[in-house]
């Protein structure tokens, strides 16, 4: 087992575990810690605990220092100096004619880097506006280009539902979301009810989907028969999964067909296994936009170009390594060469 403190970068990203020897942190602290990126200010989001090894990315990094008034202060001022980036970088984008839409700018806390997030629909050749960035900020620039997802994440929002974005306020992790689940819930099919800011599916299909899952057990199937409450027979016609509520076709005197409303309480039925929902290939090829794309977060693509680091590191260290081995291997056949090519020449002048 190994002691972490759990540290959190971005409003709602994801929570990365340091070494906490030395230092007495409680939930809140601010802390400058030494991550892929340079240095950066987080907030301690979980307190000193014990966690299996299996559970960390090695090497774990400690902390740095505790932050100061100075150094909030400071990072205060780097989000002040975004906004002029951004627009800056806009002025720039124009000059060049790219197909691109700028997002957002980050700097890193010791302003060594200077972050640009954009999206486009291909690829872009920006070399010539990285140049032209890193004259006039006079620090490291990189241009990172993201999927809708973290765009939205980024510029936040309200959805359909009148509150904030999920991915704004509260998602760390963008989870897969698909139209099987839409269907779970009975939503109907159009693209505007259930995708989001983004265009793509809401994040809450996936949120409330094992609610959905449960409440549908409880319920019988759409052409399912059942008892009523009088003992007579009726066919499944609608369920209201929410309400729990059945609606039921009655068949009366005079073959007159009615249509009644129960709660699942009141009616009597066999707990038949639930019917598999499945996505038509109609429905999937008109909805298909609605899923396809990288979701990763900008943590992940974080991890993924630190994970992509350390190997380049292992590798490195690995061919050097390989070099001082060859190397000394060759020098130990010159020796011995010089050995005998001197102990021949003795002989001689005997």
């Amino acid at each position: 087992m190994v002691t972490v403190i759990g540290v959190r970068f971005r409003n709602v990203g994801k929570i990365y575990y340091f070494d906490p020897t030395g230092f007495e942190l409680k939930v809140g602290d601010k802390v400058i810690v030494e991550t892929a990126r340079g240095l950066e200010i987080g907030t301690v989001l979980l307190a000193a605990r014990e966690v299996s090894e299996e559970s960390i990315v090695s090497p774990l990094k400690g902390i740095e220092r505790i932050a100061t008034e100075k150094d909030v202060e400071h990072a205060r001022e780097n989000r002040e100096k975004e906004k002029e980036a951004c627009k800056t970088c806009k002025e720039k984008i124009l000059k060049h004619e790219l197909d691109m839409k700028l997002v957002g700018a980050e700097y890193t806390f010791d302003n060594k880097k200077l972050l640009f997030y954009f999206t486009s629909e291909g690829r872009v050749d920006f070399r010539e506006l990285v140049k032209d960035l890193a004259a006039v900020f006079r620090t490291r620039i990189e241009l990172r280009q993201i999927g809708v997802r973290d765009e939205a994440k980024i510029l936040g929002g309200l959805g359909i539902c009148g509150r904030e974005l999920c991915c704004a306020s509260y998602l760390s992790d963008f989870a897969p979301v698909s139209i099987k689940m839409a269907k779970e819930q009975g939503l109907p099919l159009n693209p505007t009810k259930i995708s989001g800011n983004c265009g793509r599916l809401m994040c809450c299909l996936k949120n409330e989907n094992e609610t959905y899952k449960f409440l549908n057990s409880n319920l019988p199937n759409k052409g399912d028969t059942i008892k009523t409450p009088t003992g007579r027979e009726a066919v499944v016609e609608d369920v209201n999964v929410l309400r729990q509520q059945v609606v039921v076709v009655v068949e009366g005197e005079d073959d007159i067909k009615e249509r009644q409303t129960y709660h699942v309480s009141e009616i009597n039925f066999k707990n038949s296994k639930r019917k598999t929902i499945e996505v038509t290939d109609e429905e999937a090829k008109e909805l298909k936009g609605l899923e396809d794309g990288d979701d990763s977060t900008l943590d992940e693509k974080d991890e993924k170009k630190q994970n992509k680091h350390n190997n380049r590191r292992d590798e490195s260290s690995d061919k050097s390594d390989n070099e001082k081995s060859g190397s000394n291997k060759k020098n130990k056949r010159k020796r011995n060469r010089n050995y005998n090519k001197n102990r021949n020449k003795n002989k001689d002048n005997n």
